[in-house]
């Protein structure tokens, strides 16, 4: 009697660099950030902290602004949207605020993102010279890819290249932002906060993207070549 051919079963094939395993959907990270509605959430609270300022003074200001924030993050909890952008966001508003009431000055509630820019501009730089750059391990933070380009020398030029244009975007928000503060131009430095915000990182996650995608192509084309000596 003839014995049953044995099958072994096939291992799963490895998922491509710059994916998630799974079979569910993958979040970009625009989506994880909270998406479209996430980036005009972003901007109401300097809106409303503007305007209220300019009508009714600076301890308006501060709490519409903190109300704002608030009225969002309790709008999220009811649509049932990802909480995480709105409680981050309402820190933020919380934390100006308060540098704003300490200082007595309406610019004040921008003076921590402005030196925030700054702090991230250097922390960034500092990436790039340690040859850890940044913009690779937060994208395969999101993205659940790890850090195998690191072993890469042409990955990890693609992901300096990302980093430094990180660089470029703290390094405008601060310095432009920077002088609108000293020239007491607070109406302007909203403006500034907004069209500088997510508008300018859309910009330079373009180059990420560009730089995950190479890397990406390259690690895949290297696991796929047969090792040297191998017949």
């Amino acid at each position: 009697m003839t014995e049953p051919v044995r099958t072994t079963p096939l291992a799963p094939e490895p998922h491509a660099p710059g994916t998630k395993s799974g079979n569910g959907p993958k979040q970009t990270p625009l989506e994880q950030m909270g998406g479209t509605t996430g980036l005009v959430y972003t901007a109401l609270p300097i809106v409303a902290f503007v305007i209220a300022n300019a009508s009714f003074g600076l301890a308006a200001a501060i709490g519409t602004a903190f109300g704002v924030g608030l009225a969002i993050s309790v709008l999220r909890l009811v649509r049932k949207e990802p909480l995480q952008p709105a409680l981050s966001g309402l820190f933020g508003v919380a934390v100006a605020a308060f540098v704003s009431w300490k200082t007595g000055s309406a610019k004040g509630f921008f003076l921590t993102g402005i030196w925030s820019n700054l702090a991230l501009g250097v922390l960034f730089l500092l990436s790039v010279l340690v040859r850890r750059p940044l913009a690779g391990i937060v994208w395969g933070a999101l993205n659940g890819t790890g850090t195998a380009w690191l072993k890469d020398k042409p990955s990890r030029h693609y992901y300096d290249i990302a980093t430094l244009a990180l660089v470029g975007v703290f390094a405008a928000r601060f310095v432009v932002q920077q002088w609108l503060y000293d020239g007491d131009r607070t109406g302007w430095l909203a403006v500034a906060r907004i069209a500088m915000g997510y508008p300018l990182l859309a910009l330079a996650f373009l180059v990420v993207l560009w730089a995950a995608r190479r890397s990406g192509r390259r690690l895949k084309a290297l696991a796929a070549k047969p090792p040297t000596g191998s017949v």
